[in-house]
């Protein structure tokens, strides 16, 4: 009964379809057969896998959930492709400012969204935090041109700092919730100027310090209707758009 509570209180918490969704998701979920459990120790399903961009879009939040074989914490990453990202400093000239140098960077994720049950650094060590790119701080930015460290640190900070406040990269870490010792979920906030393109969902079960088990799904982002037409025609006939 107390299993039965945990698993229907989402539904309390959201009071929505998408509530629905993860107590029916739940359900099949410790419905695992044991068999089955062992050879895939982590499970996940996200509420939509789709998000359509229209005129009216204002954002979106989207439901990850999941169950794990056995003890051990989680870490969720959300990434959009990479595309190439020109940072800019400004300086003051007789008064004005007006921009001094940049720095292009080549692969900077257009969104990057990283939750855990616990603090990054009490879960893994920083090599295996660099290797993985997890966390903002361990993205790996390549720029397009070599500069001293202090500077390529500056315009890394700076991108990052845009980034967020543009609500494009997480501030800090988000937090995955458990049900229990295997019901876990995390909920992802899209902003109005999310960009378009298919991300990449990482989830990893942390065991002693290491990656035991990872599962990797795919959200799509994409253009609907009138924008998707209107793109779509700015593509196909650019000389006329």
């Amino acid at each position: 009964m107390s299993e039965l509570r945990r698993i229907l209180d989402p539904l309390r918490i959201f009071g929505s379809l998408r509530a629905a969704i993860t107590v029916a998701a739940a359900l099949v979920l410790l419905q695992i057969p044991a068999d089955a459990a062992r050879d895939d120790a982590l499970a996940i399903d996200l509420s939509q896998d789709l998000i359509g961009i229209s005129t009216g879009f204002k954002g979106a939040d989207v439901l990850l959930f999941g169950a794990t074989e056995g003890n051990g914490d989680v870490i969720v990453v959300v990434r959009a492709p990479n595309s190439q990202v020109i940072v800019r400093r400004k300086e003051r000239v007789a008064g004005i400012w007006v921009n001094a140098s940049e720095l292009v960077f080549d692969d900077a994720p257009g969104f990057y969204h990283v939750a855990a049950s616990a603090p990054l650094e009490d879960l893994l060590p920083l090599p295996v935090l660099d290797a993985n790119q997890i966390g903002t701080d361990h993205i790996a930015f390549n720029p397009h041109f070599l500069l001293s460290l202090d500077q390529e640190e500056a315009f890394r900070s700076a991108l990052i700092r845009n980034k967020q406040r543009s609500s494009l990269y997480s501030t800090g870490l988000q937090e995955v919730g458990f049900r229990g010792s295997r019901l876990f979920r995390t909920r992802v906030a899209l902003p109005v100027n999310v960009p378009t393109g298919d991300y990449n969902v990482t989830v990893y079960l942390v065991q002693d310090g290491a990656i035991a088990d990872r599962s990797e799904s795919l959200l799509q982002v994409r253009k609907v209707g009138f924008e998707a037409k209107v793109t779509e025609f700015a593509f196909e006939q650019a000389p006329l758009y």
